[in-house]
């Protein structure tokens, strides 16, 4: 008996209608334009307020005072005619390609001789507490000296020319991709370099395989720190006997009172510096397949 009531009421709930399941909205996945509309919001309101404070007159913190700026239309016009010519009469009428290349080699070069020196010294300093002891002093007496400070030094016993710049941007990007891979390593865990050990690895080996991809998050970050002083410090190298570069046109700007034109290069400048930032992480990611380390870096 209690079988069949049990069937009935089964098959009296198959008779009735089911209710449709509730049809879940597609989730629309795009975290690179989610990040696109994110960047945008702060350089608007940026130049609203450059513009406003330009026309109203606005005087800032430190004593800035807005009115002596170009408005950012100013400077657009004055960026149009750098990579166009025409717009406006000026030596650099359309002539700021070369100036980027040259500025572009020079950071090359002083960016890539500071990563081959500190990557490997660094390695060797957060490994050896011998090589530490001998070096921090002396490093840390050097690296509060700031690089406008070996300018001068630097146009003595170099001399004026590309290897002077070349030379101060090295010393911008040296100290922080130094200190920071040699934190990196020390910071490697104990016990992934006895596990390596036990595994019969040879030291060399070990040194390969275990402590440089252990410390990749940290020497990334100083190359990355290191790119972005190498930009900022190479105005200074340009701005003292050279003719072609960024730095050479905005100091030029200074000497002409030309504001739109020193705020074109720093623009420059900037975009040139976020673009080879997105290119050095570009490239560890094209590094990080099948390595699930340098992945979460990248």
């Amino acid at each position: 008996m209690t079988a069949t009531l049990t069937h009935e009421k089964t098959a009296e709930a198959a008779a009735e209608p089911q209710a449709p399941a509730p049809r879940q909205m597609p989730r629309l996945r795009s975290p690179r334009w989610g990040r696109l509309v994110l960047a945008f919001p702060v350089p608007l309101a940026v130049l609203l307020i450059w513009h406003l404070g330009v026309q109203f007159g606005w005087t800032l913190p430190f004593g800035i005072r807005m009115a002596q700026l170009p408005t950012p239309a100013d400077v657009g016009v004055r960026l149009a005619d750098l990579f166009v010519g025409g717009l406006l009469p000026s030596p650099f009428s359309g002539e700021v390609y070369q100036h980027i290349w040259a500025s572009l080699v020079r950071v090359a070069y002083g960016f890539g001789l500071a990563v081959a020196l500190a990557v490997p010294f660094g390695v060797i300093l957060g490994r050896s507490a011998l090589v530490m002891k001998l070096f921090e002093p002396t490093i840390n007496v050097i690296r509060p000296i700031p690089v406008t400070a070996w300018a001068p030094l630097a146009l003595i016993i170099i001399g004026i020319g590309d290897r002077s710049a070349i030379f101060l941007v090295f010393l911008a990007a040296f100290f922080p991709m130094l200190i920071s891979t040699a934190a990196a390593v020390a910071q490697v865990p104990p016990r992934l370099l006895e596990a390596a050990a036990m595994l019969g690895m040879p030291r060399w080996k070990r040194m390969v395989a275990v402590v440089v991809p252990s410390s990749i998050p940290g020497i990334f970050s100083g190359l990355r720190v290191g790119l972005g002083l190498a930009w900022a410090l190479l105005v200074v190298g340009e701005m003292v006997g050279i003719n072609i570069g960024l730095g050479a046109m905005i100091f030029e700007g200074r000497q002409l009172n030309q504001i739109d034109l020193i705020m074109a290069g720093m623009v420059i400048i900037g975009v040139l510096g976020f673009l080879t930032d997105r290119l050095l992480t570009a490239l560890l990611k094209l590094l990080s397949r099948g390595r699930p380390v340098l992945q979460e870096v990248a």
